[in-house]
């Protein structure tokens, strides 16, 4: 991997599929169908490919193999964080875990990749270790920066949340520019402006003039204060870091599990009349970038 330049320009558009929106555990049910139950996942494909760039390996993971109607996965894999919530996935992907698949696994640069794998994926917790999945598999620790993966543009930074080294993304392929803050704490730096958290200068820098931002919102703002301790953001923070850093259009990310479809449909509400259009992340959505 080497530091990446501007991007190489791609005719068309830079595809987002959400492959899976909720945090900290799967919520199943008659009550959460229409914004999904799949954990953290997203997939990107240049204009009119296969998706070869795949954010987090939550159990969302699994809706991908579907994307590559038949084909195996030939692409990264890019890690936020090493919660049970981002890879519970990562050996339920069968477009990866299969003798032609050819996967590249990065994530945020603590020890060993591989190795820190194991201490969630490992008898006796699981059946079998990373290096036992199918395919030929390369597990690298990726440094904050800016680097060129499978033809996309990402900066990763380090942002504050609860429980080991997490990165939030910035990716561009020249068409259009994603940021993805999956899971913020900027409580953890302060109150900010209005109590929220501080926008702070890796989280303003990530989202700056993005095309889109998904950014943790599972609390909301009066939940927020008896919560906060377990490293994550309000609706309010989203929506005003969305607003200060210029993106185009917001959409709300990482829904607690017991958040209903309603309950969700009222977030939105409520948000009417932001400075930025803004929406929340629905299992199986498609954005096109710009």
């Amino acid at each position: 991997m080497v530091p990446a330049g501007p991007p190489t320009a791609h005719n068309g558009v830079m595809r987002v599929v959400i492959c899976g929106t909720r945090g900290s555990t799967p919520a199943p049910g008659p009550e959460f169908v229409r914004y999904g139950g799949h954990t953290s996942c997203v997939a990107l494909a240049h204009d009119g490919e296969a998706p070869r760039l795949v954010l987090d390996a939550g159990t969302g993971i699994r809706t991908v193999t579907a994307l590559l109607g038949g084909r195996p996965f030939e692409g990264a894999i890019l890690l936020g964080h090493l919660h049970w919530d981002h890879t519970q996935g990562l050996p339920f992907f069968g477009a990866a875990d299969r003798p032609d698949g050819r996967t590249t696994l990065y994530a945020p640069a603590q020890g060993d990749t591989e190795e820190v794998l194991e201490r969630v994926m490992a008898p006796p917790h699981f059946p079998i270790t990373p290096v036992e999945l199918r395919g030929t598999w390369e597990f690298r620790a990726l440094e904050p920066g800016i680097h060129e993966i499978e033809g996309f543009a990402v900066t990763a930074l380090e942002i504050p949340h609860k429980g080991g080294r997490t990165y939030g993304y910035r990716v561009s392929d020249g068409t259009g520019t994603l940021a993805y803050l999956s899971d913020h704490c900027p409580t953890s730096l302060g109150p900010g402006p209005d109590g929220l958290g501080e926008r702070h200068e890796a989280a303003l820098a990530l989202a700056a003039a993005s095309d889109l931002l998904l950014h943790d919102a599972q609390y909301t703002d009066e939940e927020l204060p008896g919560r906060a301790h377990f490293g994550h953001a309000s609706v309010g923070y989203a929506v005003a870091l969305a607003t200060d850093a210029g993106v185009g259009r917001l959409l709300l990310y990482h829904h607690d599990p017991p958040r209903t479809d309603d309950q969700i449909d009222d977030l939105v509400a409520a948000c009417t009349g932001a400075a930025v259009p803004v929406g929340a992340a629905a299992q199986g959505m498609v954005v096109d970038l710009p």
